[in-house]
């Protein structure tokens, strides 16, 4: 898991960074929009409604520390 953020907002929903998931078995990767602004809990929301709900749960999870991720994930 990598976040990607300081974008320039773009489209209705003002998307200003990026949640980047990579399934290292698979080597297929996800990209989920998001913003800045979100909390722990969307952030936990949107990795239930994009990648629990439809790839089950995860084994292990490598992520870059973000605070956003490591303060109530």
């Amino acid at each position: 898991m990598h976040w990607v953020t300081g974008l320039v907002p773009e489209g209705k929903a003002n998307f200003n960074s990026f949640l980047i998931i990579v399934d290292r078995f698979s080597k297929s990767m996800r990209c989920l929009p998001s913003h800045k602004e979100d909390t722990a809990m969307d952030t936990a929301l949107l990795f239930w409604n994009n990648i629990i709900s439809t790839c089950g749960v995860p084994k292990n999870i490598i992520s870059d520390r973000y605070p956003k991720f490591t303060s109530e994930f």
